[in-house]
């Protein structure tokens, strides 16, 4: 029997401590926040108000530690001794303010006024939480709040931050972005790329570096070859601070001069937090390795106790006695309850329905006005009529702006829409595609060209951890396609000619979306950037000027996942997509003289691909060879062939046939390629094959 869902505790909506107030006790505005005193301590936070704030995530980390001991808790990233920088930022930020937290911020949910039942339930994989066990801890975002949720990837979110921050800038807001990283993520190429991006757009964004002394056994000093994080700011041309993480007071007087600073549009800063991890790098790993008297040194500088000291002669004793009990109380009863919810069960038909946002259709009459255009030209309109009818859209890429792009793709843009609009980027894939996502949570519609298809590695993590996550862990939608021109059969060589398409549709959470002809790339383009969900735009480089076609003058839009019969025919069916479509139609064409009837399908969309289509094809004709240009081995290929096998197996006259290319990197020189490397050279051997089975 399931076990009985328990009431909820007295109290349980968790408010937020109040916020700063005005020297005239009203409210500060978020369009015109009051400036700090530039000298001495704070004046304008109530010490009552801020001990609680402090305070409660510490009485939270010392249950947890307690369920830990006790064997009822399996797993926690402590913040202990870290609390005052969490705190601190999220108590130095205006409400609208969006905030990007890590393992050890606690306190940012708690100062956020997070309710604590379903973040109890949340911390403890219990049904009630936020992501309905779909994710841990704080690995998911709560926009209500102003939370933006992380990634395990830790630096993935400093770009991030960078799209937030842009979009502000161009909004002509007030607001900033703040996101957190340790001292060991700032090693990673995120880092780097996040506070070039942030310094050289000017954009209000606060990096703040928790610098608490290790990674998980690894002493900062052995990591990382300067003392202080935040000379790296000087590298990129911007401002920085080091902070006494420890010290509430200080990280909130210079959190918000540091805001205020970004605010008034001078760019980011990088505050760096000295402080320390009293607890494991996970409690399970234990703190054995950090020298005793490190920990002891440490102890005497903890943050609630300097925070207590601070306060004698401005907090009464008696009332931090109080506030303590109450925090107590409330945790113990809260934390116990949580506990006691049903562990987290699911369904798989909701689980696979929430993979994507539901994408809701535009349709635009077709007025029958056609025009011939090249492969090109058809996406060049598609992004004019983008561009044109909602301001939301931007295009980001390298070279896309005065030089058109390498492919001219955009040529002529800038002077149309603008270079807030058309926006030329440093050499940075990762920070981009992150950026991008941050421009989609706030609420525009990013398109992100990748010069080649093949830099699209450098941006891997941030397309298969971050983009293509989001939706499924904590529902947030992100409208972002990456237009990609790949493939090969240009004489480009092994860095310019790749067709990865097939990488990303094994991860769940991405469309991949592949066009053959010009209205369909016009059309599915317009589709792509409508859809809420992460859309991979490839288009063909080797069809981008020697393909012609009808294109409907109007934005007429191709539904995503539908197939195109592209030749109806009775004995065979070639399943493809790209160029591999016109490989499919020549063969079709060449075997019609024999008497051969060969149907041609064009998948289009291959995640999410159209079963049906393909399926009632093969049932018809009794055979299927797919033919990609990628390689062979590991190619999209092998998913659509098991699918026929198992779902249409007793219609089949002859196994499944699958022709890609040679398992090889793709030779520079053109007849290499073209005889040897390419699928089209083996394609009609293989088709007279299963023709004879």
């Amino acid at each position: 029997m399931p076990k009985k869902t328990q009431v909820a505790p007295s109290g349980a909506a968790q408010t937020a401590p109040e916020r700063r107030k005005g020297t005239n006790g009203k409210r500060a505005s978020a369009a015109k926040p009051a400036a700090p005193a530039m000298t001495g301590r704070l004046t304008t936070d109530d010490p009552a108000s801020l001990y609680h704030a402090l305070l409660l995530p510490r009485l939270i980390e010392e249950k947890m530690l307690r369920l830990i001991r006790q064997g009822r808790l399996s797993k926690w990233f402590s913040g202990y001794g870290q609390e005052a920088i969490a705190v601190g930022c999220a108590r130095a930020l205006e409400p609208d303010d969006v905030i990007l937290p890590m393992h050890r911020n606690l306190g940012v949910w708690t100062e956020r006024g997070v309710p604590l039942e379903p973040l109890f339930c949340q911390l403890m994989g219990r049904q009630g939480g936020f992501t309905r066990g779909r994710d841990r801890t704080f690995h998911f975002g709560l926009p209500e709040h102003g939370i933006i949720g992380m990634i395990s990837q830790l630096a993935a979110m400093l770009p991030v931050a960078c799209g937030f921050g842009l979009s502000y800038r161009l909004d002509g807001s007030r607001r900033v972005a703040l996101a957190f990283c340790g001292e060991g993520a700032t090693r990673e190429g995120d880092f780097h790329e996040a506070l070039s991006l942030a310094a050289i757009w000017k954009l209000p964004v606060l990096f703040v570096v928790e610098n608490n002394g290790w990674g998980l056994s690894t002493p900062t000093h052995e990591a990382i070859p300067v003392e202080h994080i935040a000379d790296a700011a000087a590298g990129y041309g911007m401002a920085s601070r080091i902070v006494d993480g420890n010290d509430l007071e200080e990280v909130i007087d210079q959190v918000r001069k540091a805001a205020d600073f970004a605010r008034d549009g001078n760019g980011p800063v990088l505050l760096e937090m000295k402080t320390f991890r009293m607890r494991g790098h996970e409690e399970a790993s234990g703190t054995k390795y950090v020298p005793k008297e490190q920990l002891e040194a440490w102890a005497r500088r903890d943050p609630v106790l300097r925070f207590e000291e601070a306060m004698e002669g401005r907090l009464d004793p008696a009332v931090r006695d109080i506030i303590r009990r109450e925090i107590k109380v409330r945790v113990e009863e809260v934390a116990e309850w949580a506990i006691g919810q049903p562990e987290v069960e699911g369904d798989v038909d909701v689980e696979l329905g929430d993979l994507f946002r539901e994408a809701k259709p535009v349709v635009v009459p077709d007025d029958g006005r056609r025009s011939e255009k090249r492969f090109i030209d058809a996406v060049t309109d598609a992004l004019e009529h983008a561009l044109d009818s909602d301001d939301r859209t931007l295009i980001m890429g390298q070279d896309i702006a005065g030089y058109g792009g390498v492919f001219k793709v955009t040529a002529g843009f800038v002077d149309r829409f603008g270079s807030d609009r058309v926006r030329n980027t440093p050499i940075m894939e990762s920070g981009i595609v992150g950026a991008a996502m941050g421009l989609a949570l706030a609420g525009r519609r990013p398109i992100v060209e990748m010069q080649y298809a093949d830099f699209i590695s450098c941006g891997f993590n941030q397309i298969v951890n971050n983009l293509a996550t989001t939706h499924y862990r904590w529902g947030a939608a992100l409208p972002i396609v990456i237009r990609a021109p790949f493939g090969g059969h240009i004489g480009a060589g092994p860095f310019h000619s790749q067709s990865m398409e097939g990488w990303f549709c094994h991860v769940a959470g991405l469309k991949v979306v592949v066009p053959s002809t010009p209205e369909d790339a016009k059309g599915l383009l317009l589709s792509s950037i409508d859809d809420p969900n992460p859309v991979l735009f490839f288009e063909h480089k080797a069809l981008y000027r020697r393909v012609k076609g009808e294109v409907p003058d109007a934005p007429v839009r191709i539904p995503l996942s539908v197939a195109r019969v592209a030749r109806s025919g009775e004995d065979c069916t070639i399943v493809s997509w790209g160029l591999g479509v016109h490989w499919a139609l020549e063969e079709a064409e060449s075997h019609a003289a024999r008497g051969v009837s060969i149907e041609v399908v064009d998948l289009r969309t291959l995640v999410p691909w159209d079963r049906e289509t393909v399926l009632a094809s093969v049932r018809k004709t009794g055979r299927l060879l797919v033919v990609h240009e990628a390689a062979r081995t590991g190619g999209f290929g092998g998913e659509i062939a098991s699918q026929v096998a198992e779902e249409a197996f007793e219609f089949l006259d002859a196994p499944p046939v699958r022709v890609g290319g040679l398992d090889l990197p793709i030779p520079f020189a053109r007849h290499l390629e073209e005889t040897v490397h390419s699928a089209r050279t083996r394609l009609t051997r293989a088709l007279d094959r299963l023709l004879s089975y």
